[in-house]
């Protein structure tokens, strides 16, 4: 029976100045080199500050080059800017056609899908939703004609932000609403995600462990392969530790495993941050 590994890493946060997160990530590395699954996916945050750093996107680039598997790559708010809310205030830096350039010109594509093991994979840029660029609506109008190709097969859907909380009709908060995907993009979303067989929702951001189910459609938060939030900074939802994901997709049915490699430390990101220079 044909099956498909793909190995989900995310909130990796790379930048030449904070070893902590590089050893983090060297552990990440031996841990896909022992088991070589047939993709690496990080999705997102993939660097420590992409918008105003290209120096942290092209370092990021090089160290995931030297993984023995192919990469792909989505988006995060540390990559190319955090995207506005209904509720809370504006971010400080919001993704622009400039910043979203610079990620795609050094890691690739913002957006992919493929079949693999009798599933269509769909991965989504989550921080332009709601900004009103160019490339939101081309996304939207891209995403259509995957999901049209996508009907008869079960879907995965992979994204940096999670959708929700708990519930698709969770209301926005303005403590939380950067945690998920902004009203109204996430209920458009769901409405087309309501036309095929949606099955699975990967994401990261939140730097927590959670793995639920609600109306048949696994939801999975990978936790950061990098740092940890204290709870001063954030309430407590899953597991708060560094690890990473590892699927296994069969026709019509999959596997998820929970993995934290060998030698991952749980950095601190406020310790983390009192160690750089002023």
């Amino acid at each position: 029976m044909p099956q498909f590994r793909l190995t989900q890493i995310s909130d990796t946060h790379l930048a030449r100045r904070f070893k902590p997160l590089i050893d983090n990530f060297h552990r990440v590395s031996e841990h896909i080199d022992a088991t070589r699954p047939d993709l690496v996916l990080n999705s997102g945050d993939v660097s420590f500050d992409g918008p105003t750093s290209r120096d942290d996107l092209v370092f990021a680039k090089q160290l995931h080059s030297a993984l023995p598997v192919d990469c792909l790559y989505l988006p995060g708010n540390h990559d190319i800017g955090d995207n506005p809310t209904a509720v809370g205030p504006t971010p400080s830096q919001l993704p622009t056609e400039a910043t979203r350039g610079a990620f795609i010109s050094v890691l690739g594509e913002d957006r992919w899908h493929f079949d693999a093991a009798g599933w269509c994979f769909i991965g989504l840029n989550s921080l332009i939703m709601n900004t009103g660029l160019d490339s939101e609506a081309e996304q939207f109008d891209w995403l259509a004609c995957a999901l049209d190709k996508a009907v008869g097969k079960p879907v995965a859907l992979f994204l940096h932000k999670p959708l929700y909380l708990d519930v698709p009709y969770d209301a926005e908060r303005v403590e939380t609403a950067i945690r998920f995907v902004p009203q109204p993009a996430r209920r458009r979303l769901i409405e087309m995600f309501g036309k095929v067989d949606l099955r699975l929702v990967g994401s990261g951001h939140v730097h927590q462990r959670r793995d639920y189910t609600f109306e048949h459609v696994r939801q999975i938060w990978a936790p950061s392969a990098g740092f940890i939030i204290s709870d001063a900074r954030q309430e407590v939802i899953g597991i708060k530790e560094v690890g990473l994901v590892e699927y296994r997709f069969q026709p019509d049915s999959f596997e998820v495993r929970h993995v934290r490699a060998k030698g991952q430390v749980d950095v601190d990101l406020d310790t983390l941050l009192s160690k750089q220079p002023a």
